[in-house]
């Protein structure tokens, strides 16, 4: 993860100004008025607003471009605030789409949970079983289910970089999911846990679902995503990139990251080596929706949705079949972060509902301090 520990405020904000001024980036950005919109019951306590508008408030800054804020549940409230792009300084796009990340997670465990409702899958079966061939003999079986609760001790596969500095010079070039899981293969199991022994969470595991969804459907990752979840969910402004298209197809604000000190645009990037495990596109409408169809029981029958919010019984675990759980203000929280370069997203309920959020944030530094965006965009959301 990288850290602006060595920054001030101060010289973030100075870089920014010169960023604008004579890098990449040739005209200034003014800060672009905020908008929103809120529904606060009167009988029970809302979201924080006022830290929700503090949080939204003087965008763009050093850390962020751009924040979309979508909060329901017993109230509501709606809030945008930054720019489209920072060349123009026009006012961001409160309905935009943006790269969602590892929310991607949530709809490549609800296809596998459909898959094992239909009898189709086991959650007891082995990568062994559904792949064969994939894995050498030197690994022990590993179950759907610990690939699903991020227990399935494979090592991480092939990358393009190691963070958004080392990437960016290869952002147009792919990785196949069958390369970046033959890179994991190679470096053998675990060294030190065998499967279910430890939580680890990554990618590799949600890429080698996204295999196992094709070869048991016959049929792409994406389709199956599209007919099981985002159509029957009305999830009208959710896609996923063909092939190696580096571009945000609709309406999206553009994304930046620092690279070499500088403020760069990186909004087009081939996000092929993130497949199922991140690489969709989405809106925060449509991801409020996923989620609250979601915990309501629409898109996985209840005994394989319980999978999605039971914690393996392992030292430090957080995470069920792709959801988080997080406690705040003596909340249970259940979500899910995404981060690709330039874009920062979030989903969050309690498990009742009685609170949602979702955002997306053009943060400058998506990959790195994560807890931070969200401390700032989503924490307000459960204050109270």
């Amino acid at each position: 993860m990288r850290t602006r520990s060595a920054r001030t405020t101060a010289a973030l904000t100075a870089s920014l100004a010169l960023a604008l001024a004579a890098g990449p980036l040739t005209a200034p950005a003014l800060a672009a008025p905020a908008t929103e919109s809120a529904v606060v019951s009167g009988t029970t306590a809302g979201p924080d607003v006022e830290a929700l508008r503090a949080a939204i408030a003087g965008l763009p800054d050093a850390d962020a471009t751009a924040a979309l804020i979508r909060v329901d549940g017993r109230g509501s409230w709606r809030g945008s605030a930054g720019v489209h792009d920072l060349k123009s300084g026009r006012a961001a796009d409160p309905d935009t789409r943006f790269r969602a990340g590892s929310t991607t997670k949530i709809v490549t465990a609800a296809v596998v949970l459909q898959l094992a409702a239909e009898g189709r899958i086991s959650l007891d079966g082995t990568v062994q079983q559904y792949l064969p061939g994939l894995l050498t003999d030197r690994f022990e079986p590993i179950t759907v289910r610990q690939l699903l609760n991020f227990t399935g001790g494979l090592q991480p596969g092939a990358s393009l970089g190691d963070d958004v500095d080392d990437a960016y010079a290869h952002r147009f070039e792919t990785l196949t999911p069958e390369e970046v899981v033959a890179a994991s293969v190679t470096k053998g199991p675990d060294p030190e846990y065998r499967p279910g022994d430890r939580q680890v969470y990554g990618n590799i595991g949600y890429t080698v679902l996204g295999m196992l969804i094709e070869k048991v459907t016959g049929d792409s990752y994406a389709h199956q995503a599209a007919v099981r979840i985002l159509q029957p969910l009305g999830m009208r402004h959710t896609s996923f990139p063909v092939g190696a298209d580096p571009r945000i197809h609709g309406p999206h604000n553009r994304g930046y990251d620092w690279i070499d000190g500088r403020l760069v645009d990186v909004t087009d990037w081939n996000m092929s080596d993130r497949w199922a495990a991140g690489d969709m596109i989405s809106t925060t409408a449509d991801l409020e929706r996923l989620l609250v169809a979601l915990f309501r029981g629409r898109v996985v029958p209840g005994p394989q949705l319980q999978e999605m919010f039971t914690v393996p019984d392992v030292p430090g675990a957080r995470y069920g079949a792709g959801l988080e759980r997080f406690e705040l203000n003596g909340k249970e929280i259940w979500g899910k972060t995404g981060s690709r370069p330039g874009y920062h997203t979030v989903v969050a309920a309690t498990r009742d509902l009685s609170r949602t959020v979702v955002y997306s944030v053009n943060s400058t530094d998506a990959k790195g301090d994560g807890l931070a965006i969200a401390q700032r965009f989503a924490f307000p959301a459960f204050n109270r």
